[in-house]
């Protein structure tokens, strides 16, 4: 029997990325810390998310798809900063050094790394229940970062993409829903996520507040409205529904499009006055992108119909991450 690979042996073989021309890297892989030389006068802009086998995907996920996840989740929140990646660090835990699962799982990472051009540029490995945890840099002019609390009165509010297919297919996956095999665009959305870095880039002078729809549309928003001390007043007929979810009762695509979560679109606001600039933004990335409301002065979430009716909003207890 083959003797097991080293934990050394395993990154080597894995996880070392080649460095194109003109990355921000100084040193990688190999040393104890990696070094970064970001662009005069910007600022890093950092975030790390841990994915847990269990909680946050399904044990047994394909791991070409938990590898492209991963990273995905971590570069939506760059986009939605308005940040350019500069590169990423991995930690990650292992039940048992599956060769074959590596080799997947470093294809997908890898894969979407060089599509946006972030070195992968160091981390850990470790054995333990299967655990992901990676940390992205970025960086961003100061004046030029979206956060979250730049909303005022009378600006609108936008959304990119199509929500709720990836909360369709949690749904039909748990067994919750009566049907079939989960359509193809919902299993994408859900298990390959597309991060909208063109789109965060575009959008830095124009948008004034941002953030990434991971949690479900209202309740990501709600942090901008707390964030800005300001309230909102959201169509829900205007909020843009995957393909898949469009065959589906209303009233389950409203609850999976408002409260889904793991959309990975981008939430913003913009001054009335920069309409098209967001939409010459839009065609820029090539990111379709749907106004569904506006900023109001006083706090609150109202939520209306096409012909301004006020609407309840959807119970938060559609969401059962938190239960499973």
């Amino acid at each position: 029997m083959p003797a097991m690979p080293t934990e050394f042996e395993l990154i080597a073989r894995y996880f070392t990325h080649v460095q194109h021309a003109g990355e921000p890297v100084l040193l990688g892989i190999g040393d104890d810390c990696a070094l970064l030389a970001p662009p005069a006068g910007e600022a890093l802009a950092i975030s790390t998310d841990m994915l847990v086998e269990g909680r946050h995907f399904f044990p047994g996920a394909e791991p070409q798809a938990l590898g492209h996840k991963a990273l995905a989740v971590n570069l939506s929140d760059l986009a939605a900063m308005g940040a350019r990646p500069l590169g990423f660090t991995l930690a990650l835990a292992l039940p048992a050094a599956d060769e074959q699962w590596l080799a997947a799982f470093s294809d997908g990472l890898l894969a979407l790394a060089d599509l946006h051009r972030i070195p992968l540029v160091g981390g850990d490995t470790t054995r333990g229940p299967l655990n992901l945890c990676i940390t992205v840099f970025g960086s961003v002019a100061p004046g030029q970062a979206l956060r979250r609390d730049g909303a005022r009165p009378d600006d609108e509010i936008w959304v990119s993409g199509e929500l709720g297919d990836a909360r369709l297919a949690v749904e039909m996956l748990y067994g919750r829903l009566a049907a079939g095999s989960v359509p193809d665009a919902a299993a994408t959305r859900l298990h390959r996520p597309q991060p909208r870095l063109a789109l965060g880039l575009a959008l830095r002078g124009i948008a004034s507040a941002a953030l990434d729809v991971s949690d479900g549309l209202l309740g990501d928003l709600a942090h901008i409205l707390d964030r800005s001390g300001v309230g909102a007043v959201v169509d829900a007929d205007a909020v843009p529904v995957g393909s898949a979810l469009r065959a589906q009762p209303k009233a389950l695509q409203q609850a999976c499009a408002l409260n889904g979560g793991d959309d990975y679109e981008l939430c913003f606001t913009a001054p009335r006055a920069r309409h098209d600039a967001v939409l010459h933004a839009a065609r820029q990335s090539g990111v379709p992108v749907t106004r569904i409301g506006r900023i109001l002065g006083e706090p609150g979430l109202q939520l209306v119909d096409a012909a301004g009716r006020t609407i309840a909003l959807p119970s938060r207890s559609f969401d059962h991450f938190a239960e499973e």
